[in-house]
């Protein structure tokens, strides 16, 4: 099996290459070979790699630029999602793609089910609808994986940016008033490889079971920004790494203003990812312990 990974400097696309069963042959594709700000392109190099599934994490995710760069961000997280769902609709080739808790308002007190109405805040959130229902609307057999809250040990993320910030302040003010749950790259990743199992009409047949075709992929559980801003600090304490901050402040979303909205309630239920493909997620909090590891062992190195 064939696989074609794109966004594979980002997070996520890099954690699935690493995570992919060693059956499948792997082209793993970044910008230089597959620029989805040029959609019109897309057809034709895929005609050359002629893929047999195709993987796409690749995204536009600054969220408070994409208040400014609108046609951009659509370029990237709309019309180039369909370009690829079309081609792969087209050839009826598996398509995995990747979207985000930010298609929902952030109302309501329970987890966000797949079957959810979207009804985005931001131009990034409304982006990625737009990829979800290009990705849709071509026809093929196809998943949509919304995840939330994603980080690594690697890149520009929360994690990353408190073990700074924890460095160089005394004092950080954190929101608690956003729930969610921080949910690794690697986590994602080691679920996808489990999704895609040994063949692939294994999974064109559990992308037919998906609700709408859309299936949550998250860590277990839900903590606030400021909850897990609080883990990391401890686990990097726990670790020996020397530390400046000698406390962390909730504070809410309105004393923290941002340039885009972000969800208030960005929990997403995981019902049909235990259903479905009978997969059960690491709490976030396990999960985090493995990514503190990593992040240290890199700061030695």
């Amino acid at each position: 099996m064939r696989v074609l990974v794109t966004g594979i400097t980002g997070q996520v696309g890099g954690a699935i290459v690493k995570a992919l069963p060693s059956h499948v042959s792997v082209v793993a594709a970044d910008r230089r070979q597959l620029d989805l700000a040029q959609p019109d392109r897309i057809g034709s190099i895929l005609d050359r790699i002629a893929p047999d599934v195709i993987i796409n994490p690749a995204a536009y995710t600054a969220v408070d630029r994409a208040q400014d760069e609108q046609e951009m961000a659509y370029r990237i997280n709309g019309e180039a999602p369909g370009a690829l769902a079309h081609w792969a609709a087209s050839r009826q080739i598996p398509m995995i793609h990747f979207s985000t808790d930010y298609v929902f308002d952030g109302t309501g007190t329970r987890a966000w089910r797949e079957d959810d109405m979207p009804n985005p805040l931001s131009v990034y959130g409304a982006s990625k609808l737009a990829g979800e229902d290009a990705v849709r609307t071509a026809g093929g057999p196809h998943l949509i994986v919304r995840t939330s809250w994603v980080y690594a040990p690697t890149g520009s993320n929360f994690l990353r940016t408190i073990m700074r910030l924890a460095r160089e302040r005394k004092e950080l003010r954190v929101v608690d008033d956003q729930i969610g749950a921080p949910t690794s790259a690697r986590l994602i990743a080691g679920t996808l490889a489990r999704m895609i199992g040994s063949n692939d009409a294994r999974l064109a047949s559990q992308l037919a079971a998906a609700q709408g075709g859309i299936v949550n992929v998250a860590a277990s559980g839900e903590t606030s920004w400021y909850g897990f801003a609080v883990a990391i600090v401890a686990g990097l304490k726990a670790r020996g790494v020397a530390l400046t901050v000698e406390s962390i402040v909730p504070i809410a979303t309105a004393d923290y203003p941002t340039q885009a909205k972000r969800p208030i309630n960005s929990r997403l239920d995981l019902t049909q990812l235990n259903k479905i493909f009978g997969i059960e997620t690491a709490r976030w909090e396990d999960s985090l312990a493995m990514e503190i590891d990593h992040l240290v062992l890199q700061a030695v190195d």
